[in-house]
């Protein structure tokens, strides 16, 4: 038997409640144990899956803040470097 496609899938995660997402940022306003956490609520097995989901899309941010600022940073030293070298 197929199985239509239109069907919305069953998920029985529960919600994520109001106090658990104020820990939640809680925690990561914490540096370093932000980004910790972000993995382990990201990849480990007990985690919500909304929240994992939410982990997930925040260090797909990190990483695309990650590039730009070392694009910048390259940018804006090889601009402070030449000049340097016209002094």
């Amino acid at each position: 038997m197929e199985e239509n496609q239109n069907t919305p899938v069953q998920n029985n995660s529960s919600v994520v409640k109001t106090s658990d997402w104020v820990l939640t940022i809680l925690i990561l306003a914490i540096p370093l144990i932000n980004i910790i956490m972000l993995f382990v609520w990201a990849f480990g097995s007990g985690a919500n899956p909304n929240k994992a989901n939410f982990a997930k899309a925040a260090l797909i941010w990190v990483l695309i803040g990650i590039v730009i600022s070392v694009f910048v940073s390259i940018v804006f030293g090889t601009a402070f470097l030449a000049g340097m070298s016209n002094i």
